[in-house]
């Protein structure tokens, strides 16, 4: 049956290239809001297209107040199997060769707004998805390819999504890298304040932070996990808030041994009087069991492809598995394809497109098996 779905998804690649062409050409950053595009007019047009796509391949489709929508293989309202992609991108910007909304293939590769994060990755699921259905493969939950539209600047569509709809009981976000990213790292944004002599705010930044390794060693906060790995200073700016104080900011990038408010508490611990912690903003680390009866699946999925087995690995980035319960990061990067979506020509490989595919549909059969 594995060939068989590998065979369906090579007679499916001129489709999904075309549905991903269709994608592209939408420019889809936010904008402002209007009453019924919450998030711009660009973003709500993705969704849509999306949408129609999954209409014209006979999935159920439902759209939750133009936030977010998703793509319904099986009958049900109850558990499911959910993948959640996202179809708005971060602006076009300058220096491209190719039209960024053109979708253009030259050579063996495609290039466009979106083509890698993430509207090629989840069109790619959603055709994975497709082959199943065109091959009557049946599964015991419903499956969903869920389209969001505000992952790049907040993640509200998933947030609100979890107001409307209970979270799936295992699934994937294709918006990271390959192999099975089991765990994500905790991201916290703290801002160090001088409300005091601006001489003994320089000499602390530089006696704990400027002079110290980036482990925060001089701190003590330099945690470390056998997940995760060591916590990483980063990210350093400085400026003037609000009410004229000058103050530091930089992230913590931290594993899941300790929490932000016990780091914070103990870097409180080592400022002298007028200075000030204050924590901005912060994402939990995500820890999954690498051993799960979910993720060994889609290990092995991965190995059936690629001809190579890859222990799952934990990131410093951030997905939706933040904020979805039950889900992981899978794909759609190979080993040294980094730091390509935010750039000018951002690309994939026709060959990647097609080796996605195949491992998502690899993926979904061994579910079926064991749901």
């Amino acid at each position: 049956m594995i060939e068989q779905i590998h065979a369906k998804i090579e007679s499916l690649m001129p489709d999904i290239l075309k549905s991903i062409q269709r994608m592209v050409a939408i420019e889809s950053v936010e904008s402002e809001p209007l009453p019924d595009a919450p998030y711009g007019i660009g973003p709500k047009r993705a969704l849509d297209e999306a949408l129609a796509i999954s209409a014209e391949l006979g999935f159920t489709t439902k759209n939750i107040d133009n936030k977010i929508g998703y793509a319904q293989y099986g009958d049900g309202d109850g558990d499911y199997i959910g993948i959640f992609g996202h179809v708005d991108v971060v602006p076009l910007g300058k220096g491209w060769i190719h039209n960024p909304l053109g979708g253009e293939i030259d050579g063996e590769r495609i290039y466009g707004r979106g083509v890698l994060d993430n509207k090629g990755p989840i069109i790619t699921n959603l055709y994975a998805l497709y082959a199943m259905k065109e091959l009557g493969i049946k599964f015991k939950l419903p499956v969903r390819i869920v389209f969001g539209t505000n992952e790049e600047t907040g993640f509200k569509c998933v947030q609100h999504y979890l107001t409307k709809e209970k979270p799936p009981v295992f699934g994937w976000t294709p918006d990271c890298k390959w192999p099975v990213v089991y765990g994500e790292r905790g991201r916290g944004l703290i801002r160090i304040v001088n409300k005091g002599n601006r001489a003994n705010f320089y000499q602390y930044l530089n006696d704990f932070i400027l002079s110290s390794p980036n482990n925060g060693v001089k701190l003590g906060i330099n945690v470390k996990d056998d997940d995760f790995g060591e916590l990483i200073m980063r990210g350093y700016t400085m400026g003037i808030d609000d009410n004229g104080y000058d103050y530091f900011q930089m992230a913590l990038s931290y594993p899941a041994v300790k929490g932000i408010v016990e780091l914070g508490d103990i870097i409180a611990s080592t400022m002298p009087e007028g200075i000030v912690y204050q924590l901005i903003h912060n994402w939990d680390p995500v820890l999954n069991d690498k051993h799960s009866k979910y993720i060994e699946p889609l290990t092995q999925s991965y190995a059936e492809v690629m001809g190579e087995r890859l222990e799952p690995v934990t990131t410093t980035g951030g997905t939706y598995a933040k904020i979805i319960p039950n889900i992981i990061a899978y794909g759609p990067s190979f080993p040294g394809e980094n730091g390509i979506a935010h750039l000018p020509d951002e690309w994939m490989n026709l060959e990647d497109i097609a080796m996605n595919a195949k491992i998502y549909g690899s993926a979904l059969f061994h579910l079926a098996e064991i749901l």
